[in-house]
């Protein structure tokens, strides 16, 4: 899998107030599919699919909020839309991409022209609790799905967020990071960035190797809270190593187990950087989140989540425990897909 990480400048979050709101998704989400070259079929397919998405939320949603990104996966581009709202939810949400099915009596061609134009569409609803819808369209053949994958909110009424999230694998490695920039705004994100670059571009090594080269390369940032794991399917464990209050949970069935993070800031001060190591099978998933999220999330709210896609589990996790007053950044890995 190749490099894949948040805080690019040109996401964007909008919240799905009222009708008005759908026309600016469409803009930026044409703008956002020129820009990354998606090609005019695919760009048109995008126009629509936000349409759609946004007018879902703005019909039938309570709280709705919508994030349009850009995504890479090696050489490949695409364009991703992130549906999230609160309520009121839906029972059978496989039943809603059909042509034809409606929970208002309206024609209801909504979700299933979304199903028929993305290359990859996925979405989780709870009754009374809300829905997460995703999908995405690629400029090329789409890529294989992810094993982790995650997405930040800005502090309401910032633009840029001072968290952010990477993936890599590299010499067989699966490693994934969260970084928490101190505070939040331009500076913080300037500290997130620089994680971003080094954790992409630092040679093959262990978490603990990681996170030491982390601490001496941000010291021209204000600093950051931030956590380095790393998945080993042939040994069955995930290895983390972390400073600060970035959160990490593994998950095995029932059993929820968060991992130790050392005090300090990375990029000041003494460092005590530990590597610890947990057991980690095929059925077990990792969660990581900034202190924008509050720990008091639980998967059994949302039955069946934690069979669905990182991105999926990311998102709801997101939506059930961000909190608005603070940059928020939810990560979730595991070994298959």
């Amino acid at each position: 899998m190749g490099a894949l990480s948040s805080l690019t400048p040109t996401s964007s979050w909008f919240r799905l107030d009222d009708a008005s709101a759908v026309g600016s998704v469409r803009r930026f989400a044409v703008e956002l599919a020129n820009a990354v070259d998606l090609g005019e079929r695919h760009t048109a397919d995008v126009a629509i699919i936000a349409t759609e998405l946004a007018s879902n939320l703005v019909k039938h949603a309570e709280d709705g909020t919508l994030l349009v990104r850009p995504i890479r996966h090696d050489d490949n581009v695409g364009i991703e839309i992130i549906s999230i709202d609160s309520a009121p939810g839906m029972a059978d949400l496989t039943a809603m991409y059909e042509d034809g099915r409606s929970t208002t009596g309206t024609l209801g061609i909504g979700l299933g022209a979304v199903a028929r134009l993305a290359h990859r569409s996925d979405g989780f609803s709870v009754p009374g609790r809300g829905s997460v819808l995703t999908a995405q369209l690629w400029r090329d053949a789409q890529p294989p799905p992810a094993w982790a994958d995650g997405l930040t909110r800005p502090l309401t009424g910032e633009t840029v967020s001072g968290d952010s999230f990477a993936v890599r694998t590299v010499g067989g490695r699966r490693q994934v990071m969260v970084c928490d920039g101190l505070g939040h705004g331009p500076l913080a994100a300037a500290a997130s960035h620089a994680a971003l670059n080094i954790f992409h571009t630092a040679p093959e090594g262990p978490p603990a190797m990681m996170v030491e080269r982390l601490h001496r390369g941000m010291s021209h940032t204000r600093g950051a809270a931030l956590t380095v794991a790393e998945i080993d399917p042939d040994a069955g464990v995930v290895r983390t190593c972390g400073m600060g209050n970035v959160a990490a949970t593994v998950i095995t069935g029932d059993l929820r187990r968060g991992t130790v993070s050392m005090p300090g800031i990375a990029g000041h001060g003494r460092a005590v950087i530990r590597e610890f190591e947990y057991p980690f099978g095929a059925e077990s998933l990792l969660v990581m989140h900034s202190d924008g999220v509050s720990d008091k999330w639980s998967l059994h709210a949302s039955p069946g989540l934690e069979t669905k896609s990182p991105l999926l589990i990311a998102a709801t996790v997101l939506r059930e425990a961000g909190v608005r007053r603070d940059d928020a950044c939810v990560l979730a890995a595991r070994i298959r897909p």
